[in-house]
């Protein structure tokens, strides 16, 4: 009975730790040129693949009824708290990388392809937007 309590309790305590290595969660994304927090952003991972929506926007001065206007197909005019900017991504194998996905920037309305990889005991997010051969990373904070 022991050894079963103690297999139970090692597999409970070791789903936090493996569920940390993973982009879903609540993340905060920051300005490139400012530093400044710009939106929290919610991963989920439905059907094998994420998405991830706006949750809150955190910008100074921003209007929480400003819609993504240069977005394209059915996000166009979509209020930004609650655009999905990520869809797609699947976990490559043996790897902490996900990829395959797209995101969208809803400054400019662009869509690009994507990578998502914890770092840092999942503590932080790499967000790489690929357009042809050319990439930018950012890093988002997670939530807590």
């Amino acid at each position: 009975m022991k050894k079963l309590f103690a297999a139970v309790l090692g597999m409970a305590l070791a789903v936090p730790a493996f569920a940390q290595m993973s982009p879903v969660g609540l993340w905060r994304n920051m300005d490139d040129k400012t530093g400044e927090a710009k939106a929290e952003v919610r991963v989920t991972e439905e059907a094998g693949g994420l998405k991830g929506s706006i949750e809150k926007v955190l910008k100074k001065n921003a209007n929480p009824a400003d819609v993504c206007a240069e977005c394209s197909g059915d996000r166009k005019d979509k209020p930004i708290v609650g655009l999905e900017i990520i869809r797609g991504g699947k976990k490559e194998a043996d790897k902490d990388v996900w990829s395959g996905g797209k995101i969208i920037d809803p400054e400019n309305g662009k869509e690009y392809r994507a990578s998502f990889t914890p770092t840092e005991g999942g503590a932080k997010l790499e967000v790489r937007g690929y357009l042809g051969p050319f990439w930018r990373t950012q890093t988002w904070q997670r939530v807590n």
